[in-house]
């Protein structure tokens, strides 16, 4: 098992439209083989965390070279986040 973090902050004026696609994202990645689970944490300050299991690292890359999934980190880098870590 391959587990994964992320750190994120969503600009405000966008909030909306980024849990819209993050839930569109969400559905499909949950579809991918080696998924097993993500959990998401959010702190007073607006910052989320979000930890996802994956059976191998090679789950793990396809999802990341997945098409729809590299347009939408390519949108979050460049529109929804004040500030990410992964």
């Amino acid at each position: 098992m391959l587990v994964a973090v992320f750190r994120t902050r969503v600009r405000p004026e966008v909030a909306d439209e980024y849990q819209a696609e993050h839930e569109r994202i969400w559905n499909i990645a949950k579809e991918q083989s080696g998924f097993i689970s993500s959990k998401a944490y959010y702190g007073e300050d607006g910052d989320k965390v979000a930890i996802q299991e994956w059976e191998s690292p090679d789950h793990l890359r396809a999802w990341r070279d997945h098409p729809e999934h590299m347009a939408v980190r390519k949108r979050g880098r460049e529109e929804f986040y004040q500030d990410y870590t992964i």
